[in-house]
This record gives C-alpha cells, sequence and structure tokens, in this order.
C-alpha cells in the first residue's frame, strides 16, 4: 500500500526546569508529551513525534527539532495555534515541511551546546546559569581545550548505564570564554553526546581549574574512558542545547509560520 504521509519538522524551544527532559517517560512530564499533546489537539488525531535527540532534567534548549509525519495539509497558523495552547515554558518558531527522509535525529549533522557559570549570586540568572563559588584559572582550561577536539570514545564522561551502543563521538569546537570574572561560558560542538556528556565535561575541565589536576590529564581521562576518573557532573540548569545543524536540503520545502 502506497505511504502518503508528509514529513514536517517543528523547531522549538524550551525553558527546561519544569520537565524531565525532553523524551517522553512513564512517570514523569516531559517536553515532548507536553508538545504532543498540542499537535494532537490542532491536527485532531493522536500525533507522535521523534526528536533530535534527548536532554536531562532541567537542561534548557534554544533551538530544538522534531518530526512528525502527516497525510493532509497543516492547518493555517499553526505555529500561532500552537503556541496559544502551549504553556509559557514552550514556544514554536517555525514548522518545515521536509524530504520524507530526513530524520530529526539521524539526519543532524552535529549539536551545539553552551554551559553558562556566574560566580557573583545573582537571583535574575539562576535558573539558566549555575552559581560557583570559586573563579576558575580560565588560561589553565583553556591549554585544556585542545585535547577535547578529536573523533575519540567518550566514555570517560558518559553517564554509568546510559544504554549507549558507542560513546564514539566527533568533537569539532570548543571554546571557555570569562567575562570580567563575573561569568563563564562554555560552547562546545558535536556530531552526538553522550548522556551527562557536556556537564560531565565542565565539571573536569573546573578540576583543571581550580589546580586539581594538569591540562594535560585531560588526555589521559579520554583515554582511559573512567568514568569514575572524571569530574563531578555540573548542576543541570547552566546546560542549554544552542543549535541543531542540518544540511540545506532539509528545509527545501515549505515553511509554515
Amino acid at each position: 500500500m502506497l505511504n502518503l504521509s508528509r514529513r514536517f519538522f517543528i523547531q522549538f524551544s524550551y525553558d527546561g526546569t519544569a520537565y524531565h527532559g525532553w523524551q517522553r517517560q512513564e512517570n514523569a512530564l516531559s517536553v515532548q508529551e507536553v508538545l504532543e499533546a498540542a499537535l494532537s489537539k490542532i491536527l485532531n488525531a493522536n500525533t507522535l513525534t521523534t526528536g533530535q535527540g534527548r536532554t536531562d532534567t532541567g537542561v534548557h534548549a534554544l533551538q530544538c527539532f522534531a518530526h512528525f509525519d502527516w497525510e493532509q495539509e497543516l492547518p493555517e497558523g499553526i505555529v500561532k495555534r500552537l503556541n496559544r495552547i502551549l504553556p509559557e515554558d514552550i514556544a514554536v518558531q517555525a514548522v518545515f515541511e521536509v524530504p520524507p527522509m530526513a530524520h530529526a535525529r539521524y539526519t543532524a549533522s552535529a549539536r551545539s551546546y553552551t554551559y553558562r557559570m556566574h560566580f557573583i549570586k545573582d537571583p535574575f540568572i539562576n535558573r539558566y546559569s549555575t552559581f560557583l563559588h570559586q573563579i576558575p584559572d580560565a588560561a589553565k582550561i583553556q591549554a585544556a581545550l585542545p585535547y577535547l577536539l578529536r573523533e575519540a570514545d567518550f566514555g570517560c564522561f558518559a553517564r554509568t548505564g546510559g544504554g549507549n551502543v558507542t560513546n564514539r563521538c566527533h568533537v569539532f569546537k570548543v571554546s571557555w570564554e570569562q567575562i570580567d570574572n563575573r561569568q563563564a561560558e562554555f560552547k562546545v560542538t558535536a556530531d552526538r553526546f553522550l548522556r551527562n556528556m557536556v556537564r560531565a565535561m565542565v565539571g573536569s575541565l573546573l578540576d583543571i581549574g581550580y589546580g586539581k589536576k594538569e591540562a594535560a590529564w585531560m588526555e589521559e581521562l579520554i583515554l582511559t574512558g573512567d568514568r569514575s576518573a572524571a569530574g563531578q557532573s555540573v548542576a543541570a540548569e547552566g546546560l542549554s542545547l544552542e543549535q541543531v545543524h542540518y544540511p540545506d536540503w532539509v528545509f527545501s520545502r515549505r515553511l509554515y509560520a
């Protein structure tokens, strides 16, 4: 039987404070559950989505994508209609019709994350940045960054029991910017990320910045693959998925405003 379904991408963002990550769970509220409920209401049919990947509890997303299949034309004004239904901590920016082979997770070529930290107590940014009581040495951290730029097994940063088929990832870009001894940002782009990977990376870099380890220890850590040897994972609220990268052909069809 001929499958006439068309495929659509949703671009959205969310404040992850109230959610147990993106992925649907049996006994906890997820972003996926809330988004699917809104979409199903508008389309008047049970509509399932596939996301670009999963995020941990409390992690935010400035740009995220999910796809769904639908046989008919989408309703006019679907973006505005979704945003009227969705809670204030989830916002849809666009809906695209994409080629049927496009996949929100497997077609993505890379993801970019930012981890934000601040060193002076500030109640206005606590939801999106982690407060650290001690300022790390930025020069020491900068010296360790090149060791992260590789294609390798990053099991040393993976959550124990995460169920990954492979721990191999290719890290393309990393940076650490410290601003006036008040704030810092760690940015990383890779083809894929393991569960808890960025937060464990930051915890390990802070061990170097606090003088507990030397910069060259980062390479030794990656080669050993020992999660127990890495730094402690930092808190979730400082982490945001900033961008999901796709080939240009994915967005070659209609845009729904």
